[in-house]
């Protein structure tokens, strides 16, 4: 596994995010949120978010320096209050080396210190078995399949809901 470190998002990150994050087959497993391309704008908004939170929600996955990925938890609110979503994306020239699976198993373990939660929950899209593959490997387990309920590019996706629960 390539050796990586979560940190804070800081502003100096911004060109590494820009280069990393416009790319089309990242953006293409995420909501439409994440934009393509992939500008200074958006990543100077994404930056400012990022740095408003406290405690971190949002952690800067950093190669050798440079921040080449996110991943986030972001605890719901209202009757959804004990759970959290999270969502990652990594830069394409890193994937296959471990490095999500291992910043899930720290995200969790962050989420369940820091919050008060008691399930994490991830959506990734049903053209996305990496990604499945991925979160069941940290330890989550498929809980459900939505088909055909997600519009990304023109056609309809199926979601589906991976979870892991608080010991």
């Amino acid at each position: 596994m390539t050796n990586f470190e979560l940190r804070k998002w800081q502003t100096s990150d911004l060109d590494s995010l820009v280069k990393h994050a416009n790319n089309i087959n990242v953006a293409k497993f995420l909501t439409n949120q994440f934009p393509h391309p992939y500008t200074k704008t958006d990543g100077e908004r994404f930056l400012e978010t990022c740095m408003s939170h406290n405690p971190v929600r949002i952690f800067a996955i950093v190669v050798e320096g440079e921040a080449v990925g996110a991943i986030g938890v972001f605890p719901q609110d209202d009757i959804h209050c004990m759970n959290a979503e999270m969502g990652y994306w990594l830069s394409e020239e890193f994937w296959g080396r471990g490095i999500v699976t291992e910043a899930i198993r720290r995200t969790v373990e962050y989420c369940f210190q820091t919050f008060q939660v008691t399930r994490i929950f991830a959506r990734p899209f049903g053209n996305n078995p990496a990604s499945q593959r991925i979160l069941e490997k940290a330890g989550f387990r498929l809980e459900a399949r939505f088909d055909k309920i997600l519009m990304k590019n023109g056609e309809l996706l199926d979601e589906l809901v991976y979870a892991i629960r608080r010991n």
